[in-house]
């Protein structure tokens, strides 16, 4: 058997282009879909995967590992760049697919059968609605409170919301007290029996983050995430040890060596991988167990379409450490017509259990997306009052 072809569709869903990666095989019918979605390089990663496309015609689709380190030591540039590594995962997450196709089994059978009877789900204030989850005002408690009881209402057990402002370095104290006001609301209308993450998306500075972090603990968050910038490791060890919330980070870490080093330091407590930029599943899975050595919780990031979503159940089905799943449900009306899913959410608690289809369970529907052309992402930028650059 040989891989014949290696292609992209890209599906224009407004804050993101979803990228998917279909790779073909001399069997008739047998193909693989995979994700290799980054936002605002959309063009990027196409032009990546062509160039993978030339390592990869010709080969033996099942030979998953030794094809990954093709694509990532070969070309003499090693792979770990977020536009490379995004289009390897891509190609990998489609590589699993296949194999589980040509066995008949669920991907999650070929790494040892399931760990766990279901997957718990969270969702993003909103649903993924960009209005609600990334521009709702930081001064507008009542409107989180009320985003947070329409996610209850859905049946989520759990939702993150994006309740820490922008900052520059150094602030005086309205801008935590904006995030203790609006995460206070969110607390006081769904009860202490729901968690709640916050997503502080890397704005703050490590001493603005380490004050938001202190601030917040109070409300019994499920986690921080990102509380400063990953490559701030030093940063993020110290403020995980200042407080007993757990802290999460890692969706804009790529490559098994980044977080090695980010597991050495004891810099989080709960691991953020995301399928689509970190190498594919070949490299999560190995996360999965670094994680589970340091006996640290695994919560993948997961934003993107619906293919990186079955991925992502997928491999949590397998994987001791995994104790939750990132979904966005609302983003766009027509989500569901691109793809037919294997995978079934009940409402009651939006938790999913392991279906019987081969490989990831997913078909993507080329038609639809050929509805939703490429255009460019929406652009969302941030300047301070002063008019220099945030970060978004």
């Amino acid at each position: 058997m040989k891989i014949t072809a290696v292609t992209t569709l890209v599906c224009h869903a407004r804050m993101r282009n979803w990228v998917f990666v279909k790779v073909q095989t001399d069997q008739p019918g047998l193909h693989g879909w995979g994700e290799a979605t980054l936002e605002w390089h959309t063009r990027e990663v196409v032009g990546a995967v062509e160039d993978l496309a030339e390592l990869l015609i010709g080969q033996d689709p099942t030979r998953i590992e030794h094809l990954w380190q093709t694509m990532y030591r070969q070309h003499f540039w090693h792979g770990h760049g977020i536009v490379r590594s995004t289009a390897i995962s891509g190609v990998d997450i489609a590589l699993w697919d296949i194999l589980g196709k040509l066995h008949g089994t669920p991907c999650h059978r070929l790494w040892g059968g399931a760990v766990r009877d279901y997957v718990r789900t969270y969702c993003h204030l909103g649903g993924g609605r960009m209005e609600d989850f990334y521009e709702t005002a930081p001064s507008d408690a009542g409107r989180f409170a009320d985003l947070a009881r329409q996610a209850v209402e859905e049946g989520f057990t759990a939702f993150k919301a994006m309740a820490v402002p922008e900052t520059v370095p150094i602030e005086g104290r309205r801008a935590v007290r904006y995030a203790e006001a609006c995460v206070g609301a969110m607390r006081a209308a769904v009860g202490e029996q729901i968690d709640i993450m916050i997503d502080c998306h890397a704005r703050p500075s490590p001493r603005m983050g380490h004050l938001f972090a202190r601030a917040l603990e109070p409300f019994g968050l499920y986690f921080l995430e990102e509380p400063c910038w990953p490559e701030h490791l030093k940063d993020l060890a110290e403020i995980q040890r200042a407080v007993a919330t757990p802290v999460a980070t890692g969706e804009r870490l790529t490559g098994l060596h980044a977080f090695r080093d980010l597991l050495e330091l004891r810099a989080c407590s709960v691991v953020q991988p995301d399928i689509t930029h970190c190498g594919g599943l070949t490299v999560a899975r190995k996360i999965m167990a670094l994680a589970e050595a340091h006996q640290l919780a695994a919560a993948p990031h997961n934003p993107q379409g619906p293919v990186s979503t079955a991925a992502s159940l997928e491999l949590g089905f397998a994987s001791p450490p995994y104790v939750i799943c990132e979904t966005v449900h609302a983003d766009v009306p027509w989500r569901h017509d691109v793809v037919t899913e294997a995978h079934t959410i009940e409402r009651e608690g939006r938790i999913v259990r392991p279906h019987q289809r081969p490989g990831l369970g997913i078909e993507i529907n080329e038609r639809e997306v050929a509805k939703h052309p490429f255009q460019p992402e929406v652009l969302l930028r941030t300047f301070h009052a002063d008019g220099s650059v945030g970060d978004w």
